[in-house]
């Protein structure tokens, strides 16, 4: 019997995947990743950059529509509720990030809220289903990351959630929507002409962009495969196809469904917990540890003053590498910023990114003390990379410090409690306490729970009467 191309073994893990095929290792891990999603999502309501995604989605209306995330008086069509969820997930750059390097959930949570939402009220969705498409998202990102030695370094050419993302959510809404075999090889080949964006516009408002696109075009691309639109049938097997955006390109077949075995098992992501580069957590750990040398105790502040030079041993990663950030998305994809404000403040929050703290006569200062080196065995891989901080003071004193694992990185994955924690401060903001709790327990739970609609309840945020008695508090 001849082998199926790449393209069509695809088709067959997302139409061929049964809620019997999840494992009680991927259920865990992919609840932990949808309760973090959530509540950065929730925080990114706040930011300019999904204001502005959401007062542009207010030109399309349907019929048909579902939740926008917090927000209980706004409800948009499935495809633009994805669009500015995701959006808001990835507008600070707080989301979950896998190996090979791409932010896997919020190209894909956002398209199955909308869509249990917007489908037929005879589609009753499960927790279980919800489960199953998402992680069938998340395991196409990853097994087409695989296709590329290029694909586990730190991207350098496009942003990878754009790409592989996109693939992603249609993948989780085919297997949502319940498409044909043929429906889902469609579905994938459309999307790979949606796919794609440069890295160049990292760190300004357009980056948050490509996980909303990611997400639209996944439900766009499973619609129209719905309709009969039919693409390239070996898609993923070409150089011309998937293969044109890796330099590199090695597609192989997929494992028949009776020998699969989730990659989400194998490697777990990683959860951030500043809202930063994920490279930049080896700074701020480093950093951290030298500041225990130049202070006393957490209180004191930092002499400054004292401090000849800074170098930070890390990878060429060039657009992580902005000695003097002018912009919150320019300090979020700073090394130089992370070290000085972890030096400054011992800690980095939310608010460390917020234009006055950039702006601040003594972080500007310090940011002309920082040098860069990079060490030949320092590659620019999340699986490998360290950072190495020296930190001399006038009279010659040196301190160093290295990390080579800051906690929250899969090799050391932060606790249900601090994941839970880090999740209500993310949506204080938007959910009341009671709301935000619910949540946290559902999500807990979802393998048990019979209708989604019980989580997109939820998601609305407070009901009119409630937001208006806690805007007068």
């Amino acid at each position: 019997m001849m082998l199926k191309s790449v393209t069509e073994s695809f088709a067959t893990l997302i139409h061929g995947l049964k809620v019997g095929h999840l494992t009680d290792g991927v259920i865990q891990r992919s609840k932990r990743m949808i309760l973090d999603t959530l509540g950065v999502g929730f925080l990114g309501t706040s930011t300019e950059v999904f204001h502005k995604a959401s007062q542009y989605s207010k030109i399309y209306s349907s019929n048909i529509s579902s939740t926008v995330w917090g927000q209980p008086d706004f409800r948009l069509p499935p495809t633009y509720a994805a669009f500015v969820n995701s959006v808001a997930i990835h507008s600070m750059d707080f989301d979950d990030t896998w190996h090979p390097a791409t932010h896997p959930s919020g190209a894909v949570l956002p398209v199955l809220t909308a869509l249990s939402e917007a489908l037929p009220q005879r589609s009753k969705f499960s927790g279980l289903d919800l489960l199953l498409a998402f992680n069938v998202g998340i395991e196409v990102q990853g097994r087409l990351m695989h296709f590329s030695k290029e694909a586990s370094d730190i991207p350098k050419r496009f942003h990878p959630p754009s790409v592989v993302g996109t693939l992603g959510s249609a993948a989780a809404a085919s297997k949502f929507l319940g498409l044909s075999l043929t429906e889902c090889r469609e579905a994938l080949a459309i999307a790979v002409s949606y796919a794609g964006a440069p890295m160049a516009n990292a760190a300004t408002q357009t980056k948050p962009l490509h996980m909303g696109n990611a997400a639209r075009h996944g439900i766009e691309a499973s619609f129209l495969a719905m309709m009969g639109l039919q693409g390239n049938k070996q898609i993923l097997d070409l150089e011309t196809g998937f293969g044109a955006f890796y330099t590199n390109y090695s597609p192989k077949v997929l494992p028949s469904l009776d020998s699969h075995a989730w990659l989400l098992d194998q490697q777990d992501v990683a959860f951030k917990r500043f809202p930063a580069h994920l490279a930049t957590h080896w700074v701020a750990d480093a950093a951290a540890s030298v500041r225990k040398h130049l202070v006393r105790s957490d209180r004191d502040p930092l002499p400054a003053d004292h401090i000849e030079r800074i170098v930070l041993r890390i990878p060429d990663v060039p657009y992580v590498n902005r000695p003097f950030p002018d912009t919150e998305h320019e300090a979020r994809h700073s090394f130089q910023y992370v070290a000085c404000a972890m030096l400054l403040d011992g800690g980095i929050t939310v608010p460390s990114f917020q234009i006055q703290q950039i702006n601040r006569p003594q972080v500007r200062e310090l940011l002309r003390k920082v040098e860069l080196e990079h060490p030949s065995d320092n590659l620019p891989s999340f699986n490998t990379l360290y950072c190495e901080m020296s930190v001399t003071l006038q009279g010659g004193a040196t301190f160093t410090e290295r990390s080579d694992t800051f906690y929250g990185h899969w090799r050391k994955p932060l606790s249900q409690e601090d994941l839970q924690e880090k999740f209500r401060d993310n949506a204080s903001k938007t959910l009341s306490c009671h709301t935000a709790e619910s949540l946290i327990k559902t999500v807990e739970k979802l393998e048990d729970l019979e209708v989604c609609s019980v989580l997109t309840t939820l998601l609305k945020g407070p009901s009119p009467p409630e937001a208006s008695k806690l805007s007068s508090m």
